[in-house]
């Protein structure tokens, strides 16, 4: 019986199959879209390696087991992890909107409206060649402190009736408050504020132009309120200062906008003389710091 030489022993079956597999398994791949055989259903030998020793990694692909174009054409694993956005440009929203600085709100909600739509307020539309307010108690009568600072806070109205009776309304109960002792208008006065600000910052010409036709209705009926408005020039005058140069150059043509009082430079002209006049002593200078363009009209022997 012959004896088999004594030595180092053999390599298992498939070791070497094995070897190869993990030393491609380590570099990077070259994907190829697997050919089928004969029976229609097997991978190639290399890809039978590969999957045996678990270096085959799972790719997008149909549910046969065939790799998708996208993979093979790229030659790659994939596209990779999505973009972070660490150097995208993260600007703030509405950055580009406009600032709509002289633009005027279309759809105003006043207490107004709510007033005058659910019947408390004592006023009504008289039709005729001219409409009139037709009051159902005496304005005098009224209580001032209450219902004054909802007839100006109406001024800001676009719509009619609203627009008219407000207006109107308040030439009727300023008028009507003439000579009253005690005053009338001046114990309302600081509730009058907040309205009468709305109204000047609307932006909206039309409703600047009633708003200061109104406040000097108000200081010629009632020259004490001047020195009250004083430390509210803070509050009232920012929209002056903003359309105090707001004058027309149209040369030699007509402005009607005088007769209709509607040059809202000149109105606010007007007005500023009559707060300075009315206003005591200290008027001049806190009308000076917060229009620095404003000359005083008693300085100047008018």
């Amino acid at each position: 019986m012959a004896m088999q030489p004594v030595g180092p022993k053999s390599a298992p079956l498939g070791y070497q199959a094995l070897s190869t597999a993990i030393v491609k398994s380590q570099s990077t791949p070259t994907l190829h879209r697997p050919t089928m055989g004969k029976t229609g259903g097997a991978f190639s030998q290399q890809s039978q390696a590969l999957m045996s020793t678990g270096a085959l990694m799972t790719l997008s692909g149909s549910a046969d087991g065939k790799l998708s174009g996208r993979t093979v054409s790229t030659g790659c694993w994939g596209d990779g992890p999505k973009k972070s956005g660490v150097f995208k440009k993260n600007l703030p929203k509405n950055l580009m909107d406009k600032s709509k600085t002289f633009e005027a709100a279309h759809h105003p909600a006043t207490q107004f409206r709510r007033f005058y739509e659910r019947s408390d307020l004592p006023i009504a539309v008289r039709h005729g060649t001219s409409p009139t307010i037709d009051w159902k108690v005496e304005p005098e009568r009224l209580d001032y402190i209450y219902l004054l600072p909802i007839f100006f806070d109406g001024l800001i109205e676009k719509e009619n009736p609203y627009s008219f009776l407000a207006y109107k309304g308040l030439q009727d109960m300023l008028n009507a408050a003439r000579g009253k002792e005690p005053s009338l208008i001046c114990p309302a006065v600081p509730s009058l504020i907040i309205p009468l600000k709305k109204a000047l910052n609307s932006r909206d010409i039309p409703t600047m132009c009633k708003a200061i036709n109104t406040l000097q209705l108000m200081l010629r009926v009632e020259p004490r309120c001047g020195e009250l408005l004083v430390p509210y020039y803070r509050q009232l005058l920012p929209a002056f200062n903003l359309y105090f140069r707001s004058t027309k150059n149209i040369g030699d043509s007509m402005d009607y906008s005088q007769r209709k009082r509607e040059n809202v430079g000149e109105l606010i002209a007007e007005t500023l003389e009559i707060l300075e006049r009315s206003g005591g002593e200290d008027a001049f200078i806190n009308i000076k710091y917060m229009i620095p363009a404003y000359e005083s009209c008693m300085l100047n022997g008018h």
